[in-house]
């Protein structure tokens, strides 16, 4: 038969209410007490800036509405460039990154070869700086004359899937590296091939454990995807360029600027709230 304190409904006691009233007061004073401190913080800047003797013209210069707006369309229709490349450049990304990371861990003494060719791969082009990846891929394949004629964000994008997937190649083999041993041998164990374990059990949990550090790098790509305009594509940063040319004014710069944070911050608290999560699933024992 049922107690009847099993049946009851459970409801917390005085002193339980009374420690969850102080908790939401002193949230609440916290929470007052970060916009006021803000607040004043903004203010004292703005008061400094603005009475600095050169503000006039800083002013003039880059913040000017009217050239602001003026360049708004101009610059969103070179960001959909920036868009289509950063999308397309992702996907090649992963993929190559991948593949590198994957022969990077090939065991055995006959992959010696390819596990040499994929470190000097991302060695080299981890140490080269993307804007030179850029000229070489942008000016030095097209003058071999051995491609048909390609437009800039082509090259821009080749560029761009050579050099971060030297950086994904890495954050992904640390990720796979980190997987313990037992998880290989449980995986053979079964019957799974190299390849099926590396695809079924290895990689996937790899994957899991560098999770923030591949979407930092996803959103460094969304900034550098503007650097594609030194090839000549009429992206953002160059529309922005030719809106300065035309004005005389550097204004367009803050509005190119003002549309990449604006592309880049959802993954930017994106990655905050996952790396919260992941950290908070490991200290709870959630992920072995």
């Amino acid at each position: 038969m049922t107690s009847p304190l099993v049946d009851a409904a459970w409801q917390p006691s005085p002193l339980e209410l009374s420690r969850r009233a102080l908790r939401r007061r002193a949230t609440t004073r916290s929470v007052l007490l970060a916009l006021l401190s803000t607040l004043i913080v903004a203010a004292v800047l703005v008061a400094v800036v603005a009475n600095t003797p050169g503000w006039k013209v800083v002013r003039e210069t880059f913040f000017d509405p009217k050239v602001a707006l003026a360049s708004i369309g101009p610059i969103f229709q070179g960001l959909l460039v920036n868009l289509l490349v950063l999308v397309i450049a992702a996907v090649c990304v992963a993929l190559l990154g991948t593949l590198l990371a994957v022969l990077r861990s090939l065991r055995g003494a006959v992959f010696f070869p390819l596990r040499l060719l994929a470190a000097a791969y991302t060695d080299f082009f981890r140490g080269v700086p993307l804007l030179i990846v850029l000229y070489l891929v942008g000016f030095g394949i097209p003058a071999l004359m051995i491609f048909p004629r390609m437009p800039a964000m082509f090259w821009g994008t080749i560029a761009l899937v050579i050099s971060y997937s030297a950086y994904v190649a890495e954050v992904l083999r640390a990720g796979m590296e980190a997987v313990h041993p037992s998880q290989r041998v449980a995986a053979r164990s079964l019957g799974l091939t190299h390849g099926q374990t590396l695809r079924i059990v290895v990689i996937p949990q790899g994957v899991r454990k560098v999770v923030p550090a591949l979407m930092n790098d996803f959103v460094s790509m969304q900034k550098d995807v503007g650097l594609i305009s030194v090839l000549g594509a009429v992206d953002a940063v160059r529309a922005a360029q030719l809106q300065v040319a035309e004005t005389f004014n550097f204004t367009p710069y803050i509005v190119a600027g003002l549309f990449f944070v604006i592309l880049s911050w959802p993954m930017i608290r994106l990655t905050d709230v996952v790396t919260a999560r992941l950290n908070k699933r490991e200290q709870a024992g959630g992920i072995v």
